[in-house]
């Protein structure tokens, strides 16, 4: 009998003792689910999520792409919504979340989410540094194109004391630049275009490194273009707006290994008006449909434009005269130094240019030869074409040295016009 009573105590004790362990247990504590985001800009994201749980709080904790656990940033919030800012722009991010129910029951992390902030808008202003313009990707100094500009060169290009020139046009998000003939298109209000002229250290080997000297932009604001001019730094890591001009040494090495050097002037804004004004008005330079129509890579780059809905109001490049390269000796003679004077002269020697009220001639290609005054002025072209001499020479500015290849072409033109 008292075995049975014995027994009887122990399992009444077993069961008391199990119902005190099931009021002690925590319910688990769930992981976030249904991570998204919202309002991504090129800096900021508003990142979203669900739970099961009554939580206190959450840790998000985040990082660029491939971040490990722990070296990221971490943010507490009690909500299920948080607005992450100060991200860099055109970045894929980690995005972990973590349920917190209570200090000694916290969630697994949920599974990794990501999300990549958008392309930085243009901006059409001049702002103090380049790197505020928006118009290239990572490291300014790598010089890589944002996505909301592209690339364009010419047939044939102005001579810059030999320095190398990466040429860009930025339109407005949704526009294009409209046919208007073979010349300039029209361009949309908040364009922005911008060269760059750098030297590589050793053409010989590029992957020895350049040095960037400046950056001049082209802006389009209410119907009218603005210059500006930013100069980089030493460190090559940006460029300062600068008005004023300047000069400066430059050394690099050519393709036959000789050592050049030069005292390289960067304009001052009234020297961009010099050379870009006519008729009182600034107006680009280079990029006209008929400098642009050639091919690159097997490609024309006029198709690329319309293929890429970055020019209409044409269909095809056909209707387009093409500049000629002036190096390419399958052009004629003729042809070749009329190019290299469009590009270089034309821009001052045309009616409304710098140099109207000077002079009688009008170099523009499309000017025929006997309404260009080329001929009754050729003693005149070749003499200040043939030495460098600072206000005298020409080009007027712009350059601190003879162009010896362009120079011996247009005298070879010249001698066949006597």
């Amino acid at each position: 009998m008292l075995k049975k009573i014995c027994l009887l105590l122990t399992f009444t004790c077993f069961i008391f003792s199990c119902n005190n362990d099931d009021d002690d247990i925590v319910p688990v504590c769930e992981t976030a689910t249904n991570v998204s985001s919202n309002s991504v800009t090129s800096n900021s994201a508003t990142i979203i999520w669900e739970t099961t749980n009554s939580s206190l709080s959450y840790t998000i904790e985040y990082g660029i792409l491939g971040f490990t656990l722990g070296n990221g940033t971490n943010i507490s919030t009690s909500s299920t919504t948080l607005e992450l800012t100060g991200l860099q722009a055109n970045t894929t991010y980690d995005i972990y979340i973590q349920t917190i129910c209570g200090s000694d029951n916290i969630s697994l992390y949920s599974d990794v989410y990501s999300f990549t902030t958008l392309v930085p808008n243009v901006i059409p202003e001049f702002k103090t540094n380049l790197s505020e313009l928006n118009l290239f990707s990572g490291a300014l100094n790598e010089l890589n194109i944002t996505s909301k500009g592209f690339e364009y060169n010419l047939s044939t290009t102005l001579f810059s004391d030999y320095a190398h020139k990466q040429r860009i046009i930025a339109l407005p998000e949704g526009t294009s630049m409209a046919y208007d003939g073979d010349g300039l298109p029209i361009f949309p209000d908040n364009t922005v275009i911008a060269k760059t002229f750098y030297y590589n250290i050793d053409e010989r080997d590029v992957s020895l490194g350049r040095h960037i000297i400046e950056t001049r932009i082209l802006i389009k604001s209410n119907g009218t273009w603005e210059t500006g001019d930013y100069k980089w730094n030493d460190a090559q890591t940006d460029a300062v707006l600068d008005l004023d001009g300047s000069s400066l040494p430059v050394t690099w090495i050519d393709t036959d290994g000789n050592s050049n050097s030069t005292t390289y002037k960067i304009p001052s804004n009234t020297d961009c008006f010099t050379c870009h004004g006519n008729n009182e008005n600034i107006i680009p330079i280079g990029p006209k449909l008929r400098s642009m129509n050639f091919e690159i890579n097997g490609v024309n780059q006029l198709e690329q434009f319309i293929t890429n809905s970055q020019l209409t109001g044409i269909t095809n490049s056909a209707s387009v005269r093409s500049l000629p390269n002036w190096e390419d000796d399958n052009e004629s003679l003729e042809n070749r130094a009329r190019a290299y004077m469009d590009i270089n002269c034309a821009h001052c020697h045309i009616p409304g240019g710098h140099c109207e009220d000077e002079s009688t001639l009008n170099l523009a290609f499309e000017t025929p030869l006997e309404d260009s005054d080329i001929v009754e002025q050729s003693f005149s072209i070749d003499y200040r074409v043939s030495f460098y001499l600072d206000g005298l020479s020409m080009p007027f500015i712009g350059t601190s040295m003879m162009h010896t290849e362009g120079v011996a072409l247009i005298q070879s033109y010249l001698e066949t016009l006597e």
